[in-house]
Parts: C-alpha cells; structure tokens; sequence
C-alpha cells in the first residue's frame, strides 16, 4: 500500500510558482531518496506531504493506517533541528529514551526492549559514547544527530528525513545508511529522505525521485530514477 501519495502538485510562493506537476507515491517497505539541485523545493514538497504547507492544486496525502492496520506513526526530521540552549536539562539519553513513550503513557519504566532501541538508535548516529552528556553541550551537528536517534527510537511506520547526515563523518554516514535499509528491507518500515549525497546513498535505496528544473522557468517536476544496486 501507498503510505504517502502526491497527485498533480503545484505550489505558489509569494505568486512564483517552485512546483509544478509533481506526481508520486511511496509505498510500505520502500527507500525512496528525494534528489535535487539546491533551491529545488525539496524541503516545501515535504511540508505539502506533512500537511504544514497548502499546494495550489492537486493533493498530498499520508495515508491514515499501516498495511497492518494500525494507526499510522510518522517520524519527521526538519533540516538542521538543532535549537538546544546551553542550559536544556536533558542528557542525551534521556531525549532519546522520550522516543520510546507513547501518547498518554509518559511515566510508565523502560524496559529491556526500549533500552535495545535507544542504544542501537545512539549508536547508528555514533552518539552512545555522549549518551551522559547535556544537550546543550553538544554542536550542532551533534544535535542533529541525537534528535535522528529520538525518531529511531521511537520506531515509526513512514519515517520522512531532511537531510539527517548533516554533521556525519563519511564511516558514520554509511552506518547509517546501512540501518535505513535494514529497517526497510528486514522490518517493513518506509523512508522519504532528501539527501545530496546521491553516489553514496543509492548503494543502499531502492529509488531515486529527482526535482529538476523546467527548461525556461523557475518550476521543478519530476523525473524517477531507478536503483539497480540490489
């Protein structure tokens, strides 16, 4: 099934259109990578998927259930999320172990299975050697990296990636990668991610969809690209 569906999507910025006719869909247990030249509406295509921006026409829809029935779980990440003052309370671990409380049952104890989680969520990041340190003592591009782990840990159905290997070394960005197709391929999860490392990533996706430029105008379409590394 089709946990996210873009039909015919055109979206108007201060009257200047940056998309024009944008068609696609990810189903479940699919790596789709969203490519593009820079100011290729990538990140204004998410926000359409996610429902925080309008489309001027057509529609972009995530579906209600997974293909188990259940209510659907999104994990979103922005590009470069990293707003955590010097003074925010938490250790690293314990913003990630967050990730693993449910809606309503905020106080219940960690148990075995949600410490597994965490601890391979920080470690496919290469933050479980920092797990004792406070946020906001950490760079940026650490930040970004512990709140990626918040949204592993939290095990959702349709994950939806801006960029997330933004401060990752070149070992570390592989690792990840590596995870992504594992939880794809062995655990039926679905990924959207945005990514400019193109070469590297599709070793492990299983689709390319690319934003480029109408010839003559300031519009973006689509054009698909097929993996054939598996």
């Amino acid at each position: 099934m089709n946990y996210i569906e873009v039909h015919d999507l055109s979206f108007i910025y201060e009257e200047h259109p940056v998309l024009q006719h944008v068609s696609m869909a990810v189903q479940d247990g699919e790596f789709v990578v969203l490519a593009g030249e820079n100011g290729a509406a990538k990140s204004t295509l998410l926000r359409t998927i996610l429902g925080e921006a309008k489309p001027a026409h057509g529609t972009a829809r995530m579906a209600v259930r997974n293909c188990h029935g259940h209510p659907l779980k999104v994990g979103y990440l922005p590009q470069q999320i990293a707003a955590f003052n010097a003074g925010f309370p938490s250790t690293v671990y314990e913003l990630v172990a967050s990730g693993r409380f449910q809606r309503g049952r905020w106080f219940r104890p960690l148990r075995e299975h949600d410490r597994q989680h965490i601890q391979k969520a920080l470690t496919a990041v290469g933050m479980w050697e920092w797990r004792k340190h406070r946020i906001g003592e950490l760079s940026g591009g650490q930040k970004q990296r512990v709140c990626l782990a918040r949204i592993f840990a939290a095990d959702p159905d349709l994950f939806i990636l801006d960029e997330p290997t933004t401060g990752m070394d070149i070992e570390t960005r592989a690792q990840f990668y590596q995870l992504l197709r594992h939880e794809v391929h062995a655990h039926g999860k679905s990924i959207l991610m945005v990514s400019h490392d193109n070469d590297n990533v599709m070793d492990f996706a299983d689709r390319q969809v690319r934003l480029v430029r109408m010839e003559g105008t300031q519009w973006r379409c689509f054009s698909m690209a097929s993996c054939n590394a598996h």
